[in-house]
């Protein structure tokens, strides 16, 4: 039960990161409203974070599905960074704190707990 619930986190974190990388690369605009900063009509580098978010998903369940959950869990562990991040980019950017703390920064702790829990498995 403690594996099928460590893999079933890691397992929807990593397609909610694929949907998330999807939808910057298809409605950038709507989805940089989502993310908490305004983003103006040159979609470049909301692009380029579709693309990182798309792949860091795909290598999550590749790493999931191939190479078992101690690595899925060190890439958690990494990936874990983005999220952090992101909180900070939001709030020096003039972003909701709600969205900065509410959004980011508790996809960062639910990251780290997915982590943890495939170190255990």
């Amino acid at each position: 039960m403690f594996t099928a619930i460590a893999y079933g986190l890691a397992i929807v974190l990593n397609l909610f990161v694929v949907f998330i990388g999807a939808r910057f690369l298809l409605q950038p605009i709507a989805s940089a409203a989502g993310y908490g900063v305004a983003a103006g009509t040159d979609v470049a580098y909301l692009h380029i974070k579709g693309i990182r978010d798309l792949s860091y998903g795909i290598l999550g369940l590749a790493l999931l599905a191939f190479a078992g959950a101690q690595a899925g869990a060190w890439m958690m562990l990494v990936v874990a960074l983005n999220p952090l991040a992101d909180t900070v980019i939001v709030l020096r950017n003039g972003g909701s704190k709600a969205v900065a703390y509410g959004v980011h920064f508790a996809t960062a702790v639910t990251v780290l707990i997915s982590s943890a829990l495939l170190f255990l498995v």
